[in-house]
């Protein structure tokens, strides 16, 4: 697995072995980022990080920042330092969950252009309801979501439109855009 395209591109990401964790493969983070097109100078969101591959292409591809969180951030860590990306990566090891309903209630919280959501497949139907409720509120204004799921239960998220929708063998990606407020 390496990073497509961008400063660091060609650069191999790791995912340490025996840790549950399923990067997105480099054909779907490609059509990803073929579809999203310019993401320079966005603020990426990046939840159910794993190893940070999604957010890592859009700081190579020239986004600003990035917010990684997952209840474990150790394989993003790793992949973060040894690209030298600390300057321009938060890591905030929470719940997901937990994360989005606080910092969807907090009204001064910043906003992202930008997110990236890749649940484990398996729950799927349990944080739907929780990104319906809280994602529209952390994304800015035209800002745009990418959901990544299992092909056989696709998770939906009402609260935005949905733009695009595309199936990579047994994934799903779902495209959502949030309008100019």
């Amino acid at each position: 697995m390496r990073v497509i395209a961008g400063e660091l591109k060609g650069q191999r990401l790791v995912a340490p072995r025996g840790w549950t964790v399923r990067p997105t493969s480099d054909r779907v983070r490609e059509a990803v980022f073929s579809a999203l097109g310019d993401v320079a100078g966005m603020r990426v969101l990046d939840l159910y990080c794993g190893t940070g591959a999604l957010s890592i292409e859009a700081l190579s591809r020239g986004a600003a920042a990035a917010a990684l969180v997952d209840r474990d951030t150790r394989p993003a860590l790793g992949n973060v330092e040894r690209l030298g990306l600390t300057d321009r990566v938060e890591l905030v090891r929470a719940d997901v969950e937990r994360w989005l309903a606080a910092r969807g209630e907090d009204p001064g919280s910043a906003r992202f252009d930008l997110v990236f959501v890749d649940a484990p497949y398996r729950l799927a139907d349990r944080v739907g309801q929780a990104l319906d409720t809280h994602l529209p509120r952390l994304l800015a204004a035209g800002g745009r979501a990418v959901v990544e799921s299992g092909a056989r239960s696709p998770l939906r998220i009402d609260s935005l439109e949905r733009a695009r929708q595309r199936r990579y063998s047994s994934t799903d990606v779902s495209f959502y855009a949030k309008g100019e407020a």
